[in-house]
């Protein structure tokens, strides 16, 4: 599904990580941890492919990860329902009421993102991935704003996920 073999990033020109290794495969997770400014967040742009590495490879499928970090990636002035629309189809797949239902968002589906909380519009962000059709999420701190019901939801989520072979 995702494999990293020697990778090397920089951030702003100074290298961060070296030999990075790692194999994910079907309905596995990563979890990455670590002090602020270790690297966490350069190294899952890098393998997401939003920079590029210093050294090493990274191998997956072509078009199979979706990457969501702390900008959720919604667009203020369209509604719950057509930001979801929106994701689908620049990712070419169909059909949203699955997202909207899983990420408690079904209530909020005509409300203009720019009029969500920012636990709800965390939760939209979320609920983008769900539409990409994409098996691999990297994700960069994605229960940020997320209260414990929301958390709850997300996990579920993921469950989910990697059940039906995803990874993350």
């Amino acid at each position: 599904m995702l494999t990293v073999t020697g990778l090397s990033c920089a951030r702003g020109g100074l290298p961060l990580l070296e030999g990075v290794n790692f194999t994910l495969t079907a309905g596995q997770a990563l979890v990455l941890r670590g002090p602020n400014g270790c690297g966490k967040t350069t190294l899952l742009r890098t393998v997401a492919g939003l920079q590029p590495a210093l050294a090493g490879q990274i191998d997956a499928a072509a078009d199979s990860i979706a990457y969501a970090a702390h900008a959720d990636g919604i667009k203020a002035t369209l509604s719950v329902a057509e930001n979801l629309q929106f994701w689908a189809a620049i990712y070419g797949t169909t059909g949203i009421e699955s997202a909207l239902a899983q990420m408690n968002l079904g209530a909020l589906q005509n409300r203009a993102a720019q009029n969500l909380s920012a636990g709800q519009k965390r939760r939209l962000g979320l609920a983008r991935l769900m539409v990409t059709g994409r098996p691999v999420w990297v994700l960069d701190e994605p229960t940020v704003s997320l209260d414990a019901a929301s958390v709850a939801l997300f996990g579920d989520v993921m469950r989910g996920h990697l059940a039906q072979g995803g990874g993350r």
